[in-house]
């Protein structure tokens, strides 16, 4: 049993109603159930009740037991003096308000259909990966879109507060804000914490001090990264980064700040996705877009996208995956694969928090246009929802489907969502 759930029978009244009573023995009669509260207080406000033969007009408090009026300290708290119901499943002691007067309490646990506890208890017990596997193909398809278009609206929100939030660390400034978040997305999940981190320990004003050169970009990142500290192989090319690093260092101050080569993970992967030869291409991306920022936030097609994406690494990453190690096959530019997930997961987030900073609509509407206009991400998330009949047509879909399993499945959050709300919905009484 959860307060969740409590929420939910009281607000959409799943419980009989018939001949109400309080704890007390007094009778009750529902006018209105008052308004859900996201904020501090209590749980419905402006609520009106009948209570014996007095209509009150107030808010109504949840909770499993009674006595979590008292654990919650409501009774020494005057914000909850306008509490006219408590709703709970069990009663398990009277509870008083602050100036001392019983508290009117109405019990559930004998009113509620055995079929919904089932079904609750098998969506929050539920071993699979999307709670309602057994129970969705009776979901309406309209339900199913109305969830994933919020839920992928909540995703963007949540994506966008994070990139403002971020802003706010770097003093307003979106071309160090976007080169931080580029440089997280290019580590492609498995090194972003690394990557961001390599982001932070040098300002992208340092960086483009020095963007006509590449070779002294490539310095400064690979050196930073820590990949300089134990190179053994003498090439030209390393010789020249080596030898850069060491007077860009000194003169920025950098080494107190950059990162050990042990903090990026190698194993695993394809030479392709290496984090040696991500930052190559960083930092070819880097120096063919000087203002990166203004370069994304101006670009307004799919196409404008791909082409700031598409820059190749030096002749050298053409040739090598790591320092020292050659490729059997040319090392090319980024695929098409790896330049959708930084349109999904940079471009997108920032042209959406640059829309809410502006109030400018433009901009979200042009992120979601985007995501409708790729193909969607494959994982074990969106696989496991195929035969499931969930769409997964495009990145909109993919990421609404990402969304819905981390902030709803994953966290039993059914009760919350339009398709576990749809499963609990008793079935209506025959007549």
């Amino acid at each position: 049993m959860s307060e969740s759930f409590i929420h939910y029978l009281w607000q959409f009244q799943y419980f009989n109603a018939e001949n109400l009573l309080t704890t007390a023995g007094e009778t009750i009669t529902i006018i209105k159930t008052g308004m859900p509260n996201t904020h501090a207080g209590p749980d419905f406000q402006q609520a009106q009740i009948k209570i014996g033969e007095v209509v009150w007009v107030g808010h109504v408090e949840i909770h499993i037991q009674s006595s979590g009026w008292e654990e919650h300290h409501h009774e020494k708290d005057q914000a909850y003096d306008n509490v006219i119901l408590h709703v709970v499943w069990n009663d398990n002691k009277p509870v008083l308000r602050s100036d001392g007067s019983v508290m009117p309490t109405l019990e559930l646990k004998n009113r509620v259909e055995d079929n919904l506890l089932l079904k609750y208890k098998q969506l929050v017990n539920s071993p699979w990966i999307i709670p309602c596997t057994e129970h969705i193909h009776a979901v309406p398809a309209v339900t199913t879109l109305s969830m994933l278009d919020k839920a992928v609206a909540e995703r963007l929100q949540r994506r966008a507060t994070e990139v403002l939030a971020l802003l706010e660390r770097n003093h307003h400034d979106w071309e160090e804000t976007c080169f931080q978040v580029l440089a997280r997305n290019f580590g492609f999940h498995v090194n972003s914490e690394p990557f961001l981190q390599l982001a932070k320990s040098v300002s992208y004003k340092i960086l483009m001090k020095h963007a006509d050169k590449l070779e002294q970009v490539e310095s400064i990142l690979f050196g930073q990264a820590g990949f300089l500290d134990q190179v053994s192989e003498r090439e030209p090319y390393i010789d020249v980064l080596m030898r850069e690093y060491k007077l860009l260092s000194k003169k920025f101050n950098l080494r107190a700040n950059r990162l050990q080569q042990a903090q990026w993970k190698f194993l695993r992967m394809r030479p392709a996705n290496f984090p040696t030869l991500r930052i190559a291409q960083f930092a070819s991306l880097l120096c063919a877009h000087k203002n990166i920022f203004s370069s994304i936030a101006g670009a307004e097609t799919i196409t404008e996208l791909r082409d700031i994406f598409s820059c190749r690494p030096s002749a050298y990453w053409q040739k090598h995956y790591h320092f020292g190690v050659e490729s059997k096959e040319p090392l090319t530019a980024l695929g098409e694969t790896s330049i959708q997930n930084l349109i999904i997961n940079t471009v997108v987030p920032l042209w959406v928090a640059l829309g809410k900073l502006r109030d400018q609509e433009q901009f979200a509407e042009r992120a979601i246009s985007v995501l409708q206009h790729i193909l969607p991400e494959s994982n074990k998330i969106t696989r496991a929802c195929v035969p499931m009949g969930i769409p997964n047509r495009s990145a909109f879909d993919s990421q609404a489907l990402l969304e819905l399993h981390t902030n709803f499945c994953s966290r039993r959050r059914c009760l919350d969502c339009n398709i576990g709300a749809f499963v609990l919905k008793p079935a209506p009484q025959a007549k």
